[in-house]
């Protein structure tokens, strides 16, 4: 027999299955129940899938009904493809209910050729490969547009985050969602611990922090994230038995630019405040670093992220003969003023500390005391060389040779 006489018969077949399209999708909905366990956790409602299957099964009768039918429409597969990727349905389990179905109906293609007898089952024999080649085809188009569907809602996913982040970040605008709010939407507590990462000097497409999500799920860590020009910011909500130590090292381990992070606080509300610091913080390292630093949040720290130009004129007035030293005797004075300093005035602990004679501790503090502003005997002077100790200390760039405009 001609394969042409024998897509006929397919044909022929085919089309007394068109009346009985509901029959048929009520015997594969029935399958698919009782083979497949996913499916009897009713996400796919068994109207949803009688409905999508009698879609399928009449664009399969339809090709097979016309003998001159060039190709198969696969507006079918790709809808339910589309369709069971928003229901976060396993594509695994999806396939093999095709897989079931399709079976299902080359059975009830074969109970119709035995029905005819003489040479009708051997033209559905012959025509098996391109029936059994249109399963392959709908596969790949629900495969398609399924994976396309999720890689989309990634993608919104990913807008709808970043965008939640910044009303955390930027607080919530006038009629927008509450902190609370954004909190249930991210997922996260409201109150809880919390850090903010930032990577900044960011001069490819390649992302600033590789491989940090996978790290930071392994630890029990959840993030958002917002990406914009030359910066990546994310709020990590961190389970409270999580060392904040661990989670540094995550990020220290991945980093590719400059990272500042936050202290940990308790409230997404201080969201505002807690990246001030990781700016900073990341702003405070050399340019070309690739590096992680956090702050500390203490007092002076928050007074000098709040006006680093006028701290940087103040360390400039209380140490400004020392920094205008060469390096090696400049960073030797500040070192000993330091650990004087930790030791409350002694030269013997401070000694200690470094590691030579209290002698030479007197001597260099002798020394630095000649480009102080008055004796270390005076107790605002001692507290001026705390205060500008501390806060280079935190922000070393505030070392740098500054001039403000009106010192010009």
């Amino acid at each position: 027999m001609h394969a042409t006489a024998s897509r006929l018969v397919v044909a022929e077949l085919a089309g007394r299955l068109r009346d009985r399209i509901d029959e048929i999708a009520d015997g594969m909905v029935e399958l698919t129940y009782g083979k497949i366990e996913f499916y009897r956790t009713m996400v796919v409602t068994p109207a949803d899938l009688h409905a999508s299957l009698c879609r399928n099964v009449l664009g399969t009768i339809n090709h097979l009904a016309d003998p001159d039918s060039p190709a198969i429409s696969l507006d079918s597969p790709t809808e339910t493809g589309r369709l069971r990727a928003q229901q976060d349905a396993p594509l695994p389990e999806v396939l093999r209910s095709y897989r079931l179905c399709f079976r299902y109906f080359w059975e009830r293609l074969l109970d119709e050729a035995r029905k005819d007898g003489g040479e009708a089952p051997t033209a559905l024999l012959d025509e098996a490969s391109h029936i059994w080649e249109l399963a392959d085809v709908y596969s790949s188009a629900l495969t398609d547009s399924y994976r396309r569907t999720c890689a989309e809602r990634m993608v919104e996913l990913d807008r709808r985050r970043s965008a939640l982040v910044g009303e955390l970040i930027d607080g919530p605008s006038s009629g927008s969602d509450t902190v609370w709010e954004l909190a249930r939407m991210l997922d996260f507590p409201f109150r809880g611990s919390f850090l903010v990462v930032t990577a900044v000097g960011l001069t490819s497409d390649e992302p600033p922090l590789p491989g940090l999500d996978a790290r930071l799920r392994a630890l029990d860590v959840a993030s958002a994230w917002r990406a914009q020009r030359g910066s990546e910011t994310g709020v990590l909500s961190c389970p409270q038995r999580q060392p904040v130590d661990r989670v540094l090292e995550a990020v220290r381990a991945v980093t590719r630019s400059r990272v500042g992070v936050s202290p940990l606080y308790d409230r997404l509300d201080q969201t505002g405040r807690a990246l001030r610091y990781a700016r900073v913080a990341a702003e405070s390292l050399p340019p070309d670093a690739a590096d992680v630093r956090q702050l500390d949040d203490a007092p002076l720290t928050e007074l000098v992220m709040n006006n680093l130009e006028t701290t940087q004129r103040a360390v400039h007035r209380i140490l400004g003969g020392v920094l205008a030293l060469p390096e090696e005797d400049r960073t030797t004075l500040l070192a000993t003023a330091r650990a004087w300093l930790e030791a409350h005035g002694s030269a013997a602990e401070a000694g200690r500390a470094l590691y030579c004679h209290q002698n030479t501790v007197r001597y260099r503090m002798h020394r630095l005391e000649e480009f102080l502003r008055g004796s270390l005997d005076n107790p605002r002077i001692v507290a001026e060389l705390s205060m500008a100790l501390d806060a280079v200390g935190t922000f070393p760039m505030l070392l740098e040779r500054h001039q403000a405009p009106h010192d010009a």
